[in-house]
């Protein structure tokens, strides 16, 4: 698997600056996702629609150092929940983990059809959400939160631990931050699952995975015109990871998944 930047090429499909890429799920299942990259905002957002409906969304704000998923699902009337669903979990954004904005943008690629498997499967990652975020105060953490998820009004989640890096990374006054949160204490709830009341307030789980995602550059090594040893960007590492957001929901109406 090559690639170059420029007029390169690449492994997947590309419709104005869109990467289009197809994956197997566990289920051997083809996923597509859509991998689109803004240098003027300096974010990436990659999309899939999973095979039960669910809309899944990641927005990585490089500028905030904030990763945004985005899960949209359709209502499920065999289950009593006829109206549809959008919720965001909030974690903080480690560049090591997703090539930049500007690298992104310099793919090209061929091949539209073929199925792509990741080099690496990471390991899982578990974010237990003790913050609810107002969505007219998210401005603090990325200004790109009320659009990406402004349907979730409510379900917006956080971790205190999250907030603390990125108000000292960013020099961000943590007291203001900490007041467009609601706190939650997860550990006072019992797990949806073991919740017979619907209407009760329980811990939910939610799990997902990014079936495939460029998660670093690779360098090869040569020489330029005059013998010197150089290094230069001749490829990317594609990655796998699977998630797991728990969070307090007020009612077990809204994780009715978590069986």
């Amino acid at each position: 698997m090559r690639l170059l930047f420029g007029i390169a090429t690449f492994c997947c499909w590309s419709v104005f600056g869109q990467l289009v890429v197809n994956v197997k799920n566990k289920g051997e299942e083809v996923i597509v996702e859509s991998i689109h990259a803004n240098t003027t905002s300096d974010t990436v957002t990659l999309e899939y629609l999973n095979t039960d409906g669910t809309l899944v969304t990641l927005f990585i704000d490089f500028k905030s150092e904030a990763q945004l998923f985005r899960v949209m699902m359709a209502g499920e009337e065999e289950l009593g929940a006829t109206e549809p669903q959008t919720m965001c979990f909030i974690t903080r954004f480690s560049h090591s983990d997703f090539i930049s904005s500007d690298a992104m943008s310099k793919l090209r690629q061929k091949n539209p059809t073929a199925i792509r498997s990741p080099e690496e499967e990471r390991t899982p990652g578990t974010y237990t959400h003790d913050l609810r975020v107002d969505l007219v105060k998210s401005h603090v953490i990325s200004p790109h939160i009320y659009n990406v998820c402004q349907e979730a009004i409510d379900s917006i989640y956080f971790t205190e631990a999250d907030l603390h890096t990125i108000s000292r990374s960013l020099s961000k006054d943590y007291t203001t931050m900490m007041a467009a949160m609601e706190r939650q204490v997860p550990a006072k709830f019992a797990r949806c699952m073991d919740t017979p009341e619907i209407d009760k307030p329980c811990l939910c789980r939610f799990d997902m995975c990014i079936g495939w995602y460029p998660c670093g550059l690779k360098y090869c090594h040569g020489k330029d015109t005059i013998g010197k040893v150089v290094s230069y960007r001749c490829g990317i590492k594609t990655c796998k990871r699977c998630l797991s957001f728990f969070h307090v929901v007020d009612t077990k109406r809204k994780c009715l998944w978590d069986k």
